[in-house]
């Protein structure tokens, strides 16, 4: 096959969407299929609908040497009205088709409402453009399927969490949790607001003791918030530990008793799924698809957004019950051996794309 990849700026960005497409990309272009990037650059909101009018880009898009076109659904306000204008809902049998990556929407975010409104517009046009789809998870399908309909050729394909190797044996596993010292929470995300870092901050402030928080990810996306965070900060026992390389993350892992990472909302979350590798029990938030990696009460515990309170009782009742801490552990290590890996799932996205080519 001979691809098209619309994405915003460099394919190595870290984030777990831009994983979920580099994953994908590498997959395909080891099976033999030819992978283009198609890089728009990083803007404001607002100045991504002139993308629309670029004589370059829709040049690009228009290439007739691409047997798909495929868009990661973040750059939908560059995309929106160019997808109509090269007629990628048309019925011409010369025409390319367009199917979106979609990891969560714009819309599903906390946020005032006045800007969820004009988001909701422009992603229902996006939505409403392109030929099909594929998900993340059951609940990006649903929030999809709900603002701009089904009956589209469509998958769900779940992102992995193998990229750091094998899962921890389970004996590193219970000499960690009964090992005596503080419980060792980690947090692992962009320093934005959607990632919950303040709802855990203000978790740990009503816990006297008996906990130290690692914070791993950029400060650099949102240098406000970054501020408004270390304010919160009254004692020694909160790291914050930039971006690590896979090496370091995974020691981290490693040495950690519990993942938590409280976002208002997750299109999936691969994060979490990555820490059960190395046995780690899970906190996130109901909103999204935490739900469909984590077991409340089994492999690790849900909330409502913004729960600081009940975070508070969860992560209380492990550094107060160690036997229950190691049981959870080993059901996280269990429920990360049932999921698919990377390359289980790339095959299923190959598989559907390969079979909508060939129609």
């Amino acid at each position: 096959m001979r691809l098209g990849l619309v994405i915003y700026g460099s394919l190595d960005t870290v984030s777990g969407g831009y994983l979920y497409d580099r994953m994908l990309v590498a997959h395909l272009r080891q099976c033999g299929d030819e992978v283009d990037i198609i890089s728009i650059p990083w803007r404001n909101y607002g100045q991504h609908f002139a993308d629309n009018f670029s004589s370059t880009l829709l040049r690009r898009l228009r290439d007739g040497r691409y047997d798909m076109l495929l868009q990661d659904e973040l750059n939908h306000p560059s995309l929106f009205l160019v997808n109509r204008i090269i007629g990628a809902t048309s019925r011409s049998p010369l025409r390319t088709p367009i199917f979106s990556i979609v990891h969560h929407l714009r819309s599903s975010e906390h946020r005032p409402a006045w800007k969820n409104t004009l988001y909701r517009f422009v992603e229902r046009q996006y939505l409403s453009s392109v030929d099909g789809f594929i998900f993340n998870s059951r609940a990006t399908q649903g929030t999809v399927e709900r603002l701009a309909g089904g009956h589209r050729p469509s998958i769900v394909a779940y992102p992995a969490g193998d990229r750091f190797g094998p899962p921890l044996e389970p004996d590193r596993i219970r000499e960690r949790a009964t090992r005596p010292g503080p419980l060792r929470l980690l947090f692992v995300g962009n320093i934005i607001p959607r990632k919950g870092l303040h709802t855990l901050l203000d978790a740990l402030a009503q816990i006297r003791d008996g906990w130290e928080l690692n914070v791993v990810g950029s400060a650099e996306v949102d240098r406000g918030y970054v501020t408004e965070v270390q304010r919160r900060i009254a004692n020694q026992r909160t790291n914050f530990l930039d971006v690590l390389t896979n090496s370091e993350l995974a020691a981290q892992l490693a040495d950690s008793h519990m993942l938590v990472v409280p976002s208002s909302y997750e299109g999936f979350g691969i994060v979490y799924l990555e820490g059960m590798g190395f046995g780690l029990p899970a906190i996130a938030a109901t909103a999204g698809a935490a739900g469909e990696i984590i077991t409340h009460g089994r492999d690790g515990f849900l909330i409502a957004p913004n729960d600081s309170a009940a975070l508070a009782q969860y992560i209380q009742r492990l550094i107060d019950d160690r036997p229950l801490l190691l049981s959870m552990s080993l059901a996280a290590r269990e429920r990360y051996l049932q999921h698919p890996t990377w390359e289980q799932s790339a095959e299923r996205i190959r598989a559907f794309l390969q079979k909508i080519v060939s129609q």
